[in-house]
């Protein structure tokens, strides 16, 4: 969490690509956790919901930052659940409810920072629109 405030405090997070760079980057930590302790069958089960969510960030980032946001909630929820679907030895057995954790929190960040915006857009044209 301190490098997600760091983030904020510096203004990493106000750049575009922060929040889907993040996912990236939380999906593919499944993907080392498979090369470090899993088969390979393992490996590309991991390589592909990895690749689902790296699409979701490719196309959130050129699209909208709302599906980010739900990507992000949504590896949140993977992560309570991975273990249902995927055995992977190799991740630590603290580490779901970490990610969970910490998943949820960006995407909700997120999702205030949009909200703001567009509040502020919203604001912003009204006060426009009264002026003329």
């Amino acid at each position: 969490m301190s490098v997600a405030a760091l983030a904020i405090c510096v203004g990493f997070d106000r750049d575009r690509a922060f929040y889907p760079t993040v996912l990236i980057v939380v999906a593919s930590y499944y993907v080392l956790f498979a090369l470090m302790g899993a088969s390979g069958r393992t490996l590309a089960l991991e390589l592909s919901v990895a690749g689902g969510f790296l699409l979701a960030a490719v196309i959130g980032f050129r699209r909208n930052l709302w599906m980010v946001v739900v990507a992000l909630v949504g590896h949140g929820v993977f992560d309570f659940t991975h273990h249902l679907f995927i055995d992977n030895p190799g991740v630590p057995h603290w580490w779901p409810g970490f990610c969970l954790a910490y998943d949820v929190i960006a995407g909700g960040f997120l999702a205030l920072l949009l909200m703001k915006r567009s509040n502020f857009a919203l604001n912003t044209d009204a006060q426009k629109t009264r002026a003329r």
